[in-house]
């Protein structure tokens, strides 16, 4: 499934963990999104990492996009950063 995750996480050292765990399951896409190609066991295992890790007040957001979403993503403005991914 491929999904789309985006954090609010105001702590440094929470934020950097976050992206640490997210970073092992897909592609860092700007700031604070990331797109990840994973299956359901992935899913599962990358939410109870995020959730070990996060305080009260942050925030994190998943959206599963369906194949029609993904065919049709457009990216703007400058490329994404070229970072070691999952996704193809």
């Amino acid at each position: 499934m491929r999904l789309a995750v985006a954090y609010d996480i105001s702590e440094d050292r929470i934020r950097t963990r976050v992206y640490k765990i997210l970073e092992k399951y897909g592609a860092w896409k700007q700031y604070s999104v990331f797109e990840l190609e994973i299956d359901e066991v992935q899913r599962v295992e990358m939410e109870d990492e995020i959730k070990a890790q996060i305080d009260a007040g942050d925030r994190v957001r998943i959206y599963q996009l369906c194949e029609r979403c993904v065919k049709n993503i457009k990216d703007l403005g400058e490329k994404s950063p070229e970072r070691k991914s999952n996704v193809v």
